[in-house]
């Protein structure tokens, strides 16, 4: 669970520098209280009272050293030199001392993290983008790197200097009159508390707020990715009044508990500060008239103290900014602590390998077992050898577990009993980057990026020849589409290959897995949903590739398959039938009755 301290460890590569940052800044907005002093001394001077006694120690040890009489003039020529350096003098400083390295800090924290956000994207597991759709996981990881990266200038670079320059001002008054300091400390001491214990509440309501949101902005990616289904089915109005109501749940925790909250507090704050700078005003006014202070230092610890409690304000509005970015913050890092999948070790590495794998094809499923959940298997006591350049298809009713065969094959999820076993080697004991590089996988819906048509074939190997391109896409029978683009292999085929027809994207995952040369080639049910003609282009693509690797294909169509090699029948996780095409229409079982399902227009289950 995430807490506070995350948010912290954030900025931990750069705590050396944020701790000179901080300082610096706090520094300037300390001196900043040397005008005032500076000036209820002037009008000590002016009005015939003595200047402090360390001032007057000062000012004689000056002139002693420059040998200038240490008179009215010297006092306020030295008095005006103060205010010129804290002031003229600092201000082409403080920027590069301070807000420099603020924003510094904060964008470079910020590339980092999002390199981090990407490396778990991408070893997250496949389950976690089963219960999260892209819109979720975007909006959670740009909200927290926003919001980290607006908030630590905000909170470095004035919440923490405003804190020491109270506590500055404290310790001025502390000499000046202890009475008056106590007042101070206790009224400041008082307001500070009760304003975090209110934003804890608020917090908690911000947390909720901050769901609310992410669901909502889930279902609006939702919206716009299944808008042509949307469409379909005339259901716009069902989707508006749905996100209608999402937005007014929101507005009414906005207004009525969060927004309310804060003006409460803002209300409190404000009676409060003004009733403690009138007790200050009194005390101060006491304390001159009996004669303890003199009167440049009624006016400067009235200014000071006026000072401190104005920084109230600015400091409850950046505790209320952290308050109401803290939750997504943390949301943010719980993200970051999601546990990687199993088969994530090592993929983000890009040092050379110390071992490339060169495979037969040779693949065995010994024993094999497995289930999503450990007390429900979807697959019992597989056994099945593989020979290399063998085409074995894999067939079954939805829910047999053919798809879910292949992703133990590529090492997506692991066993709970058996093993894999390519070339006699157990899959587990090899480099999981290197050992998929010499896989390769078709799937039903193909993922195109939005790029160019050549940006895609070489995806998986971007350092084939133009030739070797060429000579996939002729395989694939994606050449003959290429010659009718408009800028061939050069055409933006959009987001999620918009441009391109269903069987355009099969052909170009064909050409695609083919560039990277695999030593076994899966299609899962490539051709499932295509047309006739798109289905018969597909398909004599697959016969050219036939007997060139070993080559696993799942279908629900058996026309498909039916110059496989080997063709295995599962049924409930079990295998029940292995055949030929010709072998298993004799044996009268499941596949026969399949076989006639769909030969007289039925569909497989």
């Amino acid at each position: 669970m995430a807490n506070l301290r995350d948010i912290a460890n954030y900025f931990r590569p750069y705590w050396k520098l944020s701790i000179f940052s901080i300082a610096a800044s706090s520094v300037y907005e300390i001196l900043d209280l040397l005008v005032p002093y500076a000036i209820g001394q002037i009008l000590n001077l002016i009005s015939g009272q003595p200047l402090d006694g360390f001032l007057r120690n000062a000012i004689a040890t000056i002139s002693d050293i420059t040998n200038y009489p240490g008179n009215k003039n010297l006092s306020l020529g030295i008095l005006l030199g103060l205010i010129f350096l804290v002031t003229v003098v600092r201000a082409p400083t403080q920027p590069w001392f301070s807000a420099w390295y603020h924003w510094e800090i904060a964008l470079k924290a910020r590339r980092i993290q999002s390199q981090k956000a990407v490396e778990k994207i991408l070893t997250l597991p496949l389950e976690f983008y089963d219960e999260n759709n892209p819109g979720r996981i975007a909006s959670r990881v740009a909200k927290g790197i926003s919001n980290h990266t607006w908030t630590y200038p905000e909170i470095t670079g004035q919440l923490f200097p405003k804190l020491f320059r109270v506590l500055g001002i404290f310790i001025f008054i502390c000499f000046v009159d202890w009475r008056i300091a106590a007042l101070f400390l206790t009224s400041f001491v008082i307001i500070l508390s009760f304003t975090l214990k209110h934003l804890q509440k608020l917090i908690e309501h911000e947390s909720r707020l901050d769901k609310y949101c992410e669901n909502t902005e889930s279902r609006t990616s939702e919206i716009v990715s299944n808008i042509k289904t949307v469409k379909a089915f005339a259901t716009e109005a069902k989707e508006l009044k749905r996100q209608k109501q999402r937005f007014k749940r929101e507005q009414d925790v906005v207004i009525y508990r969060i927004h309310k909250g804060y003006v409460k507090l803002n209300t409190w704050q404000k009676s409060v500060i003004q009733f403690c700078v009138f007790m200050v005003l009194g005390l101060t006014l006491a304390a001159t008239i009996e004669g303890r202070i003199t009167l440049g230092n009624f006016v400067t610890t009235l200014t000071l103290s006026s000072m401190a409690y104005a920084e109230l304000e600015p400091i409850s509005i950046l505790a209320e900014i952290f308050a109401r970015r803290y939750s997504s913050m943390l949301r943010f890092h719980e993200f970051l602590q999601e546990p990687s999948g199993v088969d994530s070790e090592g993929l983000l590495e890009t040092r050379k390998p110390e071992k490339s794998y060169d495979f037969t094809g040779k693949v065995e499923f010994s024993h094999l077992s497995f289930g999503y959940e450990a007390n429900r298997r979807i697959l019992h006591d597989i056994n099945l050898l593989i020979e290399p350049y063998q085409t074995v298809a894999l067939v079954g009713r939805s829910g047999s577990g053919k798809s879910t065969l292949v992703k133990l094959l590529f090492r997506y999820f692991e066993p709970q009993e058996g093993k894999i076993l390519m070339d006699g080697e157990d899959i587990r004991s090899l480099d999981v980057g290197e050992y998929r590089r010499r896989l390769a996988i078709v799937h039903q819906e193909v993922d195109i990026f939005n790029g160019t048509v050549l940006d895609n074939l070489t995806y998986g190997n971007e350092n084939v020849s133009f030739a070797e391109v060429e000579e996939a896409c002729r395989i694939a029978k994606l050449d003959e589409v290429i010659s009718l683009l408009p800028e061939g292999y050069y055409t933006v085929v959009g987001e999620r290959g918009v441009r391109l027809s269903g069987g355009q994207r099969q052909r170009v995952g064909i050409a695609r897995a083919l560039l990277v040369n695999p030593d076994v080639l899966v299609f899962d049910e490539a051709t499932s949903s295509l047309d006739y003609e798109s289905e018969r282009s597909i398909q004599l693509a697959m016969s050219s590739i036939q007997g060139t690797r070993t080559t696993i294909v799942i279908a629900h169509r058996l026309s498909t398959v039916r110059e496989a090699d080997k063709i295995v029948v599962l049924d409930n996780g079990r295998i029940v039938e292995i055949g030929s095409h010709e072998e298993l229409l004799q044996e009268q079982g499941i596949y026969k009755r399949l076989h006639s399902l769909q030969e007289t227009g039925e569909l497989l289950g």
